[in-house]
C-alpha cells in the first residue's frame, strides 16, 4: 500500500505541512544523546570539574543546546517556528559517557520532537568541541527520541 507523503505537494514538490486547522494542545518531547569518551578524557574531565581550557563543558553545552532547540526551524527546512515555553537540558557523566537529555515543551499545533533532538544533538556536538583538544576518539552516539506527549499520539515515557 502506498502512503501519502506529508511534506510533498500534489505535484511532488517539497512543502511545509499546513497546521492551520489543528488544535493547539500541550506538547512535549524528551531526547537523549550520549557522548562516549576515552577513559583518559573521562578521568581528566572528572578531575578538572568538567572544564577544559575552553571553559565549563556542561554549562556551555546547555547554553548551546537551548539556543539550537529554539532555532530548529532555521536548521531543518520543514519545521514550523515555535515559541518554546520550556527547554531544559540535563547533562551528567556516567562512567565514560556524557548523557544529555533535552526536554522541550510548548502549547502549539505541532510537536516539538525535532526541537528536543536538535537541542540534544547540538549539546553533544558542543561537548565534543570543548573536549576535542584532549582526544579525537570521542564518539557521539545514540541520539534518540525518548518521549513525546501531545498531538495524535504519545510515545515512550519514563
Amino acid at each position: 500500500m502506498m502512503k501519502t507523503l506529508t511534506h510533498v505537494d500534489s505535484d511532488g514538490r517539497p512543502t511545509m505541512v499546513d497546521v492551520g486547522d489543528k488544535t493547539i494542545t500541550a506538547r512535549s518531547a524528551v531526547a537523549e544523546a550520549r557522548v562516549r569518551l576515552p577513559e583518559s578524557v573521562a578521568q581528566h574531565l572528572a578531575g578538572a570539574g568538567y572544564a577544559t581550557k575552553k571553559g565549563p563543558v556542561f554549562a556551555t553545552a546547555i547554553i548551546a543546546g537551548t539556543m539550537a532547540a529554539k532555532r530548529t526551524h532555521e536548521l531543518i527546512p520543514f519545521c514550523h517556528p515555535l515559541g518554546l515555553e520550556k527547554c531544559s537540558l540535563q547533562i551528567e557523566a556516567v562512567g565514560n559517557e556524557i548523557v544529555i537529555r533535552c526536554e522541550v515543551g510548548v502549547h502549539h499545533k505541532t510537536g516539538v520532537e525535532m526541537e528536543a533532538l536538535t537541542g540534544a544533538s547540538i549539546a553533544a556536538l558542543t561537548v565534543y568541541d570543548m573536549c576535542k583538544a584532549l582526544s579525537h576518539e570521542i564518539v557521539i552516539e545514540s541520539t534518540r527520541l525518548v518521549e513525546k506527549r501531545g498531538g495524535k499520539s504519545d510515545f515512550g515515557g519514563v
